[in-house]
């Protein structure tokens, strides 16, 4: 048939399936299409998640308990990591780096047991062979989260969520390092862990203490329709050695501020109290706990009974520095609890736990390490980038 064009057309069937007058083109360019889309999807995908996946957490074969640690270039991470070595255990610390410094595991980058991947928990990790999760990645320090709220909330609730599923997907066992601050402004003292705490969900510092709330739940959640063997931690104030130097806690600030002959600030009149544990303990504690066995046993409190006011804290660091600075103060924080102290019964009955250093001799400690850290680290360092040793 002819069109009145003068170019030839087929004439079509009343229900056949239509044509152009190229079939052979259009065909060739349905082929070329397939062909493309086939490429495609033979190249291998780039993953918005940032975190490498690990076939093995051991790849050496070294016979251990395999224990992933997050936040493990952390203060406490750091020395969790290392008392892990210590005990036969073959670690992995998980760390951004955000708040967590290479110089905390100077003395552990060369182990053979050890290994640190730079990564964010924000994102899911596949780890096939681990058998144990210290969950401690988060942004602890006031100061450092008051700039960064809504980093401290996805961190302590998306970066609990996806470690739960890496410990529920592989069987293992999951510590939660939670935080005194669930209590909030408490109206019960001490505090007991059947407390449910006086929190403002929406003040300056509920992006840390709720989100830390939040993922208490989540954990608990995994433990009843998953069946997965949680550990919850419910930390409070501990110090010690490789404690960030912008940390902006009280500890930190007054030997610091003491060093270097500068006053110590106090905000308020000091009479708020701090319950202060020193780090050696915090760390004992917690591998305690995580190798307690049992089922449902809930959050249990870490932490020294013994109360001092922050005035009282003042006057100590003065004396161990033997330092001519004054006390000033300065106008109180905002929601800047008044209280703070653990009962720690359940800990003692259940994992015969209580601390052993005193303050005095935990403030010594300290100040050694900061003063020997000033000599080998003179000058603030430039960025630090690792993927994995």
């Amino acid at each position: 048939m002819r069109h009145r064009s003068g170019r030839m057309i087929r004439a079509l069937p009343r229900n056949g399936v239509h044509y152009s007058c190229n079939t052979g083109y259009a065909f060739s360019v349905v082929l070329l299409c397939m062909s493309l889309l086939l490429l495609i999807l033979s190249i291998p995908s780039r993953s918005p998640n940032p975190n490498p996946s690990f076939q093995k957490l051991d790849p050496s074969g070294l016979l251990c308990e395999h224990v992933l640690v997050t936040g493990g270039a952390g203060f406490l991470g750091s020395h969790l990591c290392e008392e892990l070595l210590h005990g036969g255990a073959c670690v992995l610390a998980l760390d951004d780096l955000s708040s967590g410094s290479m110089e905390n595991l100077e003395l552990l980058r060369e182990h053979p047991r050890f290994q640190l991947l730079r990564g964010d928990v924000r994102h899911p990790l596949v780890l096939e062979g681990v058998q144990r999760i210290y969950h401690l990645a988060s942004i602890a320090s006031p100061t450092h989260y008051d700039v960064r709220r809504v980093q401290t909330s996805t961190t302590n609730y998306l970066g609990t969520l996806n470690m739960l599923e890496l410990a529920s997907h592989e069987g293992a066992r999951f510590l939660f390092t939670s935080t005194s601050e669930v209590y909030g402004e408490p109206e019960v003292h001490p505090q007991r862990e059947d407390y449910w705490g006086n929190t403002n969900p929406v003040g300056p510092r509920a992006c840390y203490h709720e989100s830390k709330r939040a993922a208490e739940q989540l954990c608990s959640d995994f433990e009843h329709e998953r069946g997965t063997q949680i550990r919850i931690a419910r930390v409070f104030n501990t110090y010690g050695s490789r404690m960030a130097a912008d940390d902006g806690r009280v500890v930190n600030n007054f030997l610091r501020q003491a060093s270097r002959g500068a006053n110590l600030t106090i905000y308020g009149d000091g009479s708020q109290t701090r319950s202060l544990c020193y780090v050696e303990d915090m760390i004992e504690a917690l591998m305690a706990l995580m190798k307690l066995e049992g089922e449902h046993i809930g959050p249990v409190n870490l932490g020294s009974p013994r109360e001092i006011s922050v005035l009282q804290l003042a006057r100590k660091v003065l004396t161990l520095t033997q330092s001519n600075s004054s006390i000033i103060h300065l106008p109180a924080l905002e929601e800047d609890p008044s209280r703070r102290q653990p009962d720690i019964q359940k800990a003692a009955q259940l994992l015969g736990w209580k601390p052993k250093t005193s303050l005095e001799r935990g403030l010594e400690l300290t100040l050694r390490e900061m003063q020997g850290r000033r000599l080998r680290y003179p000058r603030p360092s430039g960025k630090r980038h690792l993927l994995l040793l």
